[in-house]
């Protein structure tokens, strides 16, 4: 009897079971990394906790159904950073499950793991796991809305108009990219002849007003909103600089897609033994109109993504790559063919467990490495509970009030909204971010002005001083790092602006 891996058979027998694996156990992954090794939110999460509670319809960070979800479940946790962590990973899984009902309704189910798991490395290189944020909510309903899209244009469900609007109008909710996806979602509908008869009824109709009701607030804000900026077109002496930036975003994207190419090629028959008959994973055949959207889903939303970010000098991908690049798995799963060879599959086994795991251990590695190899900073080390925990007090036995305001630096302030109290934060050098405070409130409510201290004495910087003048500096306090190392502490330069009537 010719012998078979165990991961094969299941594959064969029990397609469901080995995603549901997978995406579980990547999940705990990084659910582990963050509560053993994280003592602060990664990246801009402490802010967009800092803006999610005031529940405003719209801020600079863009639209607010992630920020006003981040806040639910920070408070549904206790005030624990946990829940925001548990929220991204689901969504993180519910990208995968969405995945997966799209890939086995175009391959087949068996196939549909090998779209699954290649498609997890892809969003492991190039994509945030515990950042959460307008590109981790984007994710799961970007699939969902591809999923109800397929539904409705290749397999006329009608049925799926209802689900399809209620994600389109969330997706407009979450990112500043929606539109330009739902365009890309109507530009593949219009081309194709299955696409045009399911706009002829009165669904599509019915879709753009629940679309359109669900958009409206944030619309409104839009129009309101005086400090919105659009970025500015290139002149033409810069063309050639934003096309060299669209380069290198391309680059970026084709990089951190780059374990699909290197798991393909060792596929191939170049690595088969000799007189091994690999086992088969088969499909039904593809039909052509989903041959196409599969192809277009995966190549036009990255170009298109690209080519934008490029004109208008953005820093990243418009929408995230996590989106853009959802559907390479997939795609590639497509264009093997109906029968796919797994030869040397413990290799294969080996490969895909390093590029989904890599970069949980990069995070892992730098945070016990860097601070002894440099002096940069890791944010994730901070003792943000600490800090928040400090200044709270402190106020308190000042003021004999509790905290409700913080200002100056925004990374520390905003570590210091996380508190119990949930303290306001006020971004003094640009007030027009909060609208929620300004130089009169802050007088009044009263409030703690943090810094980063550069000498003993916990001089203010001289805008700080600007801007709050007569504050009277206390003696810096320093926080130890989780893993100090050649770091100096991290000392916090602070001053209290006491009540009015106090």
């Amino acid at each position: 009897m010719r012998f078979t891996s165990l991961v094969i058979e299941l594959i064969r027998a029990r397609p469901r079971l080995i995603v549901w694996i997978a995406v579980l156990l990547q999940a705990a992954m990084w659910l582990f990394v963050a509560l053993v090794f994280y003592r602060s939110p990664p990246g801009t999460l402490a802010t967009l906790l800092a803006f999610g509670r005031e529940y405003q319809v719209g801020t600079d960070l863009g639209p607010p159904l992630p920020i006003w979800l981040a806040d639910i479940a920070y408070r549904a946790a206790g005030g624990h950073m946990l829940g925001v962590y548990v929220l991204a990973q689901l969504c993180e899984i519910a990208t995968f499950i969405a995945l997966y009902h799209l890939a086995r309704a175009v391959v087949g189910s068996q196939q549909a793991v090998l779209a699954v798991l290649l498609t997890m490395t892809v969003l492991a290189f190039s994509s945030p796991a515990l950042d959460f944020g307008p590109l981790v909510l984007a994710r799961p309903l970007w699939a969902l809305l591809l999923l109800h899209s397929w539904q409705i244009i290749g397999q006329r469900r009608g049925n799926a108009w209802f689900a399809w609007s209620i994600e389109a109008g969330l997706l407009l909710l979450t990112t500043p990219a929606a539109i330009f996806l739902l365009l890309l979602i109507v530009a593949f509908a219009v081309s194709t002849a299955g696409g045009r008869r399911t706009l002829r009824g009165l669904d599509p109709l019915f879709a753009l007003i629940v679309v359109a009701v669900l958009a409206l607030p944030y619309a409104v804000w839009l129009m309101r909103a005086e400090t919105l900026t659009l970025p500015a077109l290139p002149q033409g002496s810069e063309l050639n600089a934003r096309a060299l930036h669209a380069a290198w975003l391309l680059g970026g994207l084709v990089l951190g897609a780059a374990a699909i190419p290197a798991l393909t090629f060792l596929n191939t028959g170049l690595f088969a033994g000799k007189g091994e008959e690999p086992p088969i994973i088969y499909r039904p055949p593809v039909a052509p109109l989903a041959r196409n959207f599969v192809y277009f889903f995966a190549v036009a939303p990255a170009l298109g993504a690209v080519l934008i970010s490029g004109l208008l000098g953005l820093e990243s991908v418009v929408g995230g790559a996590g989106v853009v690049l959802l559907m390479s798995g997939l795609a590639v799963v497509v264009a093997a063919g109906d029968l796919i060879a797994m030869r040397r599959a413990r290799m294969l086994r080996m490969v895909w467990a390093a590029a989904v795991v890599a970069p949980a251990i990069g995070v892992v590695l730098a945070v016990l490495l860097m601070p002894w190899t440099g002096t940069n900073e890791i944010a994730t080390s901070m003792p943000g509970r600490a800090i928040a925990d400090f200044f709270d007090e402190s106020f308190a036995r000042r003021t004999n009030q509790r905290l409700r305001a913080v200002a100056g630096e925004t990374q520390l302030a905003s570590l210091i909204t996380l508190h119990s109290g949930r303290p306001h934060l006020f971004i003094d050098d640009d007030p027009a971010r909060t609208p929620w405070m300004n130089q009169t409130k802050f007088r009044e409510t009263g409030g703690v002005v943090v810094w980063r201290a550069s000498d003993t004495a916990g001089t203010p910087p001289p805008e700080i001083l600007k801007r709050f003048p007569g504050i009277v500096p206390e003696v810096p306090r320093a926080f130890e790092w989780l893993v100090t190392g050649r770091q100096q502490l991290l000392r916090i330069g602070w001053a209290i602006v006491r009540p009015k009537g106090t």
